[in-house]
């Protein structure tokens, strides 16, 4: 019996048929053509589609309920608790799925910076899955699997469905993650992102008792060696603002701060295509080539080309690949202590200032908030901008309660001293549909860029009254009047009226974080 599957027989996987540890990205794409998982694009591209699961089922996700963990994680609709009995029993049927089906394993790593590096080990059902997190993680050398030994273990099995009235779970698919056993099992779901996001909410576990601060963030790096960190949601331009000629790409979405610096978690990317152009996107356009996986994107079946603009089977297109296929990359993964961090909002009432400085207590209060706001339109029913707020700018990933990781973030800038901004992508002048317009993208890289090379720091700044921020008075390449969206505003009295609704929304969410101290509470917007 091979060694791989004596170690799967440790995980009660047996009978399988066979097992392919490692294969390289030219294999497992022909293994997943002759299985029917998917077919090549004009430029070599895996694509693939998913099913009834286009995106993460955050309300099938669910963290086993152990008397070694209960006092230490932050239960609630994130996350769900379930008995170590309902967990068994699954893990059973999916282990009897199991039996007679080949089996693709991939042995890599969560971590470039080798103090914190957690191996990781994924099993899966299916070949373009393994293919998907080959390129993810950060991928071993010869000699480095020849001693790979996984501190957790993820085995996805998207064809074994649940049955909710007997498994204790609400669909047929579910995301379990076990920390006594190192486990996590995934049902149901061939939404790669799901992998991925599981080995993030383990990280996002571990780190911390390391004393290293887990963030979902891009970085990038200075021609100097300066480190810069941009959080933010979907649609607040996170990508586009990292992605800078002049700068190299760290990682795209997950990252650890420890006293050493910087470290991506990640070896790969995992992009939006929805509307994406050569143009605008040039990173992410140029790495859809053989070796990526793209998942529900319509591709015309007798050209091969992929039309991004095509919602038929979802937005949330996206496409995974190594993040070598980035020309810009800094491949280490490593960086130094970061001097600037951006949070980005795109304020869709127009009210929040688009550049503005936060103190040390502020970047807290703005870092557990993580605000940004849905458009009209957007969804079935939204008919007016709506206020998002979501813990830390990743909540559904987040095993621990949020005054943890806030105070790693408190604890990192008083050390390194880096200077944390709030840049609003949003809107200014009114809101969306109220008057208002988006700010012009290169008025806001001129914003990001006072703030990545020191020039906003010259400026005087004012305190504004209701969001209880630092405001520059000028800033290189923007007109002054941008700066104050009261000044921007035809009716002082809307603004006014606008901004104090929005502030008192801050507040409001911000009551759900009662562990929180007062000194961070006082420093947000004053309803």
């Amino acid at each position: 019996m091979s060694e791989i599957k004596q170690d799967l027989e440790s995980l009660g996987i047996i009978g399988t048929a066979n097992v392919y540890r490692n294969l390289s990205p030219a294999v497992l794409v022909e293994h997943a053509l002759k299985r029917g998982e998917g077919s090549l694009s004009e430029t070599g591209a895996l694509v693939v589609t998913t099913g009834k699961y286009t995106g993460r089922s955050p309300k099938d996700r669910y963290v086993v309920d152990q008397k070694s963990i209960h006092d230490e994680i932050a239960w609630g609709k994130v996350n769900v608790p379930i008995s170590e009995e309902k967990f068994e029993l699954i893990y059973a049927k999916m282990r009897a799925y199991l039996q007679g089906r080949d089996l693709f394993v991939f042995d890599g790593f969560a971590g470039a910076d080798p103090a914190y590096c957690q191996q990781i080990r994924v099993v899966n059902e299916l070949a373009s899955q393994n293919l998907f997190i080959h390129q993810l993680l950060r991928r071993p050398t010869e000699e480095e699997l020849k001693n790979h030994k996984a501190d957790f273990t993820i085995i996805a099995v998207p064809g074994f469905k649940c049955i909710p009235e007997e498994d204790g779970v609400n669909s047929e698919a579910a995301i379990i993650i076990n920390f006594e056993k190192r486990l996590v099992i995934i049902a149901g779901s061939r939404y790669a992102g799901e992998i991925k996001k599981s080995i993030f909410s383990v990280m996002n576990y571990v780190l911390p008792k390391h004393d290293v601060f887990s963030m979902h963030c891009s970085a990038n790096i200075g021609k100097d060696g300066d480190s810069a960190l941009f959080f933010g949601l979907s649609g607040t331009g996170k990508t586009t603002l990292s992605a800078d000629p002049n700068r190299k790409l760290v990682g795209d979405d997950e990252h650890g701060w420890s006293d050493k610096g910087i470290f991506n978690v990640e070896g790969g990317c995992y992009a939006k295509c929805i509307n994406l152009s050569k143009e605008n996107e040039p990173d992410i356009w140029n790495a859809i080539k053989f070796g990526a996986l793209v998942e529900n994107v319509v591709m015309d079946e007798e050209t091969r080309v992929l039309d991004f603009n095509d919602a038929k089977y979802t937005e949330n297109t996206r496409v995974g690949y190594p993040v070598s296929y980035i020309n810009n990359a800094e491949l280490t993964g490593v960086g130094s202590h970061p001097k600037t961090v951006i949070f980005l909002t795109a304020d869709a009432f127009g009210v929040l200032p688009p550049v503005s400085k936060l103190s040390r207590e502020a970047a807290m209060y703005h870092y557990v908030s993580g605000y940004t706001a849905k458009l009209a339109g957007t969804e079935r029913g939204v008919t007016e901008p709506q206020a998002t707020f979501s813990t830390c700018f990743g909540a559904p990933f987040l095993p621990l309660p949020a005054s943890r990781y806030a105070e790693l973030l408190g604890q990192r800038i008083d050390t390194y001293g880096a200077n944390v901004y709030l840049v609003n992508t949003g809107w200014s002048g009114g809101g969306y549909n109220t008057g208002g317009s988006r700010i012009k993208l290169p008025l806001t890289r001129a914003m990001v860029a006072a703030c990545l090379n020191g020039s906003l720091e010259e400026s005087e700044f004012e305190l504004d009254p209701i969001f209880n921020v630092l405001v520059p008075k000028t800033c290189p390449g923007v007109p002054d009047e941008v700066l104050s969206p009261k000044k921007m505003w035809k009716d002082e009295a809307a603004y006014e009226k606008t901004a104090k609704e929005l502030a008192e929304k801050f507040r409001e969410n911000f009551t759900q974080y009662s562990n929180m101290p007062q000194e961070v509470i006082d420093a947000g917007p004053k309803a």
